[in-house]
């Protein structure tokens, strides 16, 4: 028989061309406008071909190109400016983490989240939340904090989307080859880190790989390793996929496998950041670790570990919150139970409200309860999650629970085209050191007109061209006529008012809310003076049934002859399909069945690139919208029935398109500019970039929650844990001594009196 053995082949990089290699491992290039530029230069068409993996890209490069480019000068003048670009922005000591509030985290921060959505290159994410937590990571890097991420890394990703002829959605899973991302795995010795995590009766064993994000590393453990079972290889196969057992083990992974890797990278972390509860595990490591290593009880050890844990929260509804049966838990944690010291049905409580002792155990509600710090994504979401979880605080006051919000944001530079970059510092100056400040985006006004249209007109014709490029090769896959991949060509229109709908598509996000009156949006489509365009573009999980439907309506209406040059369904929506939409729109829709969408983050991407926000007053438009930056769809309505909330935002939609928003867009005084429009882009501008970025939400993550953990914890675990055991203590003699608390008298002073002024004290 013969013996075959593979190999990889690559090329030889010429050594000045070396900083591209080092450059390529940090992700400091996904918002870096002139490091892409040089791995679009080594060679655009190999560029787009690797989904812009500059990684992958070195790995394919034509060695005559590689030479080439290692004699051109002006090529390494610029790669030499960049590096030190590079290299400067890693080494900064000025920096609110170093020199700022900041630096009162002494030991890391560390961020636990179930997926990741740095770039389109590096498919770990599903949607909202892993862009969320990428965007987290970026600002954590840019303001110098003391940061690490902890994750899964997933072999199959999150699907790619096909779309047939019938508008059904398929699903198509990827095979990663981790070797050509820009990852690494963690040495440990002459070998590669692995660290171990109890399942059931097995060790079940994670690769650790590092993921570098500017100064930040993100660790994510992969258990597709020789040393596991053909099953448990599997545990990071899927993002959200397989059966209620499999997400069991994943969040296992996650929460034990994460805390156990940290411990084997010598990484200490003095606050512990759950985003969302599939992590919340973590938090029953760390007790077992301080039972076990310190002697503690379980109570004591819970105090310690309480102070330092942080739980972000995003989902406003119950069902949106993973729980776990009772002997599905009793499976996989009665042993747990016992190493720690309490029995099975007591563990088991800390996942209920215990309003109802039937109800299954929820990661949410653990996390609540192993966490002192908890936050919703929005102020109307923090409301909204008070209400939620206040059986976790049976009796307490709504108002009281202890449930802080912190509005998202997002990294500003990802989001930025380029274009709009290089207008604001121009006119505003290097915006990047001023991003937070409401008084330097005031600047906006002293952008001219013309310069303004251009530049968002110039990004909108790319958009379009892009829309017509995907169209035709969808339709070139599907076998379609020559005349109808011709027909691809032709469809949208630049100057036309152009309008964007990209998300997951759930149900509640009412993707087609447009559509409750087919023949008033015909007439707005087809009207010959001031028609209208849309862009529709998202994924539905494999197995939402009613989520895959909506897609299919949406494509289904965009083939008819009426729609057709005037709606388009863009297919595989990921990172890279947002940016362009988001730079390229006018307007960005956004209309979720309030109070469903916790915080929403699309909006704010759309307005530093000038586009305007046409949204519910839910999540953060409730907080963003002034009434003169964009349009709020009917009114805030969170009682009565689903059909009247539709029917009440359906016809508050199409009054504002008709009366409003495409008069304004087509008013044009001197017959060449939308001058009302470009106000309202520059208040848009104005009001939203500085406010609704993560720089500001980093700083409020670390001053309101992360410096507070930090702290207790420190209080905490000194001294041999002292202070926590007699917390522990203490709340012990209270809840024994509280039945026999009466009240047998309440006096108040001055009671007949009506009116007290403000100031005055009653007793």
């Amino acid at each position: 028989m013969p013996t075959f053995q593979t190999y990889n082949v690559t090329p030889i990089l010429p050594a000045t061309l070396e900083p591209l290699r080092e450059m390529s491992f940090n992700l400091w290039w996904t918002w870096e406008p002139a490091a892409r530029r040089l791995f679009r230069h080594l060679d655009i068409e190999l560029w787009n071909r690797t989904n812009h993996n500059p990684v992958r890209m070195l790995q394919l490069s034509r060695q005559s190109r590689l030479e080439e480019l290692s004699q051109d000068k002006t090529f390494l003048r610029e790669l030499k400016q960049v590096f030190e670009e590079f290299e400067k922005y890693l080494g900064r000591h000025d920096t609110y983490g170093k020199a700022g509030p900041g630096s009162a985290i002494k030991n890391p921060v560390a961020y636990f989240s179930a997926e990741f959505g740095f770039h389109e290159s590096i498919p770990n994410y599903s949607g909202g939340l892993g862009i969320l937590a990428s965007d987290h990571c970026k600002s954590a890097s840019d303001l110098d904090l003391n940061f690490v991420g902890v994750g899964l890394l997933y072999r199959h990703g999150y699907f790619r989307q096909q779309i047939d002829k019938e508008g059904v959605q398929e699903a198509i899973n990827l095979n990663q080859n981790f070797y050509h991302l820009p990852i690494r795995e963690v040495p440990r010795g002459d070998a590669k880190l692995l660290v171990s995590v109890p399942i059931l009766d097995r060790e079940v064993f994670a690769k650790v790989w590092e993921l570098r994000v500017g100064r930040v590393n993100i660790y994510l453990l992969d258990t597709e390793v020789a040393q596991n079972s053909a099953e448990d290889r599997l545990i990071t196969a899927e993002l959200y996929g397989g059966d209620l057992e499999m997400r069991m083990r994943q969040e296992i992974v996650l929460g034990i496998g994460g805390v156990k890797a940290l411990s084997a990278l010598g990484i200490s972390p003095d606050v512990f950041h759950m985003n969302e509860g599939h992590s919340a595990f973590l938090a029953l490591e760390r007790i077992r670790l301080n039972v076990t290593d310190k002697e503690l009880d379980f109570y004591s050890a819970l105090q310690v570990v309480a102070a330092a844990n942080v739980f972000t929260t995003h989902t406003p509804v119950p069902a949106g919150n993973d729980s776990f049966p009772r002997d599905m838990m009793r499976k996989y944690f009665g042993g747990f139970a016992k190493e720690i010291g309490i029995p099975f049905d007591e563990l088991f409580s800390f996942g209920q409200t215990r309003v109802d002792p039937n109800d299954p155990f929820s990661m949410t509600i653990l996390a609540l309860r192993l966490s002192r710090h908890a936050n919703g994504v929005s102020k109307l979401h923090g409301d909204v999650t008070r209400s939620l979880w206040k059986n976790v605080w049976a009796g307490v006051p709504v108002h009281e629970v202890p449930i802080t919000s912190i509005t998202n944001g997002i990294h500003t530079k990802t989001w930025m085209a380029p274009e709009f970059s290089a207008l604001y510092r121009k006119h505003l100056g290097t915006w990047e050191e001023h991003l937070t400040e409401p008084e330097f985006w005031r600047g906006v006004i002293d952008i001219p007109d013309t310069q303004l249209w251009e530049t968002h007109q110039k990004l909108k014709l790319r958009l379009i061209e892009f829309v017509r490029e995907r169209v035709r090769r969808q339709r070139q896959r599907l076998g379609e006529s020559p005349e109808s991949i011709r027909k691809a060509n032709r469809i949208l229109d630049p100057e036309v008012l152009t309008m964007g709908f990209a998300r997951r598509f759930a149900t509640y996000k009412r993707a087609t809310l447009l559509f409750s009156d087919k023949e008033r949006l015909k007439r707005l489509l087809s009207d010959t003076t001031r028609p209208v365009q849309f862009i529709f573009a998202g994924k539905a999980h494999p197995r939402d049934e009613a989520g895959k439907a909506l897609i299919q309506e949406v494509y289904k209406l965009s083939r008819e002859a009426s729609f057709e040059s005037r709606i388009v369904f863009l297919e595989d929506y990921d990172s890279y399909i947002a940016r362009r939409l988001l730079q390229g729109v006018d307007l960005w829709l956004n209309y979720p069945l309030r109070p469903m969408e916790a915080s929403g983050t699309s909006g704010m991407k759309a307005a530093p690139n000038g586009g305007i926000n046409l949204s519910v007053l839910d999540g953060w438009w409730r907080e963003g919208y002034n009434g003169n930056n964009g349009w709020a769809i009917g009114a805030e309505i969170d009682d009565g029935s689903v059909e009247f909330q539709n029917e009440v935002d359906a016809s508050s939609l199409y009054q504002l398109l008709e009366n409003q928003i495409i008069p304004l867009y087509y008013a044009k005084p001197d017959g060449k500019l939308p001058l009302a429009w470009l106000q309202l882009m520059r208040e848009s501008i104005r009001s939203v970039t500085p406010v609704f970025n993560t720089q500001r939400m980093v700083k409020e993550y670390t001053e309101r929650l992360y410096i507070p953990a930090a702290k207790s914890y420190e209080n905490f675990s000194r001294d041999g844990c002292d202070a926590a055991t007699q917390l522990s203590q203490w709340k012990s003699q209270i809840r024994k001594d509280w039945p026999q608390v009466q009240i047998f008298d309440v006096q108040i002073s001055n009671k007949d009196r009506q009116n007290v002024l403000v100031g005055e004290s009653l007793q």
